[in-house]
């Protein structure tokens, strides 16, 4: 290394390359797979995305053919529909982290130096004590405010993209490429799951559905 420049060693290296490969290709196939499972199951909340994407695309196809990031902003519900998605079944499911000083939780329970802390993601999206009586629910309006905008919801509570100086760079990215990605396909494909399929999460690093997800694709009619 020249002088002056910062050394890292194999572990940093080898850490920073396994984040940079493992963060936006499986957390997104999870997140669209468990997105499109709790929309085939709740048609209301389909029809209602439909409908905004048809409100803000027209019912141009070929307009509708070309998503520009501008158009895909202003879909609200859609917006709201993931938040939910990612709530119920974050893509990376438990995280980890180690104190290396002494310090105290906002509980009051204090934690010693080098303590390693585990908490599931999983788990606090289904805390009544954080999202409510109806926390088991899939609701998109709850991310929505009574101006009609999207809801700002802490990073500490909504904690999918970790929080705080630690929060995940590609956010933002990552919602336009979910949004895209889920208004091609709705628009113009029903997906539906086929009968007597139960979806179950795969124990595993990220949260991706085990054994697949078995769907019936058919031609939405123009």
């Amino acid at each position: 290394m020249r002088e002056g420049k910062e050394q890292h060693d194999a572990r940093f290296l080898r850490d920073a390359v396994f984040n940079l490969f493992v963060a936006g290709r499986d957390t997104l196939t999870s997140a669209l797979t468990w997105f499109f499972w709790l929309v085939a199951t709740n048609p209301l909340v389909e029809a209602k995305i439909l409908e905004e994407i048809k409100e803000t695309f027209g019912t141009n196809e070929k307009k509708a053919a070309v998503l520009r990031v501008e158009e895909v902003k202003k879909l609200v519900y859609l917006h709201g529909a993931i938040c939910e998605t990612l709530r119920l079944f974050p893509p990376v499911p438990f995280e980890c982290k180690q104190a290396l000083e002494a310090d105290m939780l906002p509980s009051g329970h204090g934690v010693n130096p080098s303590t390693m802390l585990l908490f599931s993601l999983y788990a606090m999206g289904r805390f009544e004590e954080i999202w409510g009586e109806d926390c088991m629910e899939f609701k998109p309006e709850r991310w929505i405010s009574e101006k009609g905008g999207n809801v700002y919801v802490p990073s500490y509570k909504f904690i999918a993209f970790n929080a705080g100086p630690r929060t995940c760079l590609g956010k933002d990215l990552s919602f336009l490429q979910v949004k895209i990605v889920a208004t091609a396909i709705l628009l113009n494909y029903h997906v539906q799951v086929v009968e007597g399929y139960v979806a179950t999460p795969n124990l595993s690093v990220i949260l991706l559905m085990k054994d697949g997800f078995k769907v019936k694709i058919t031609k939405r009619e123009t």
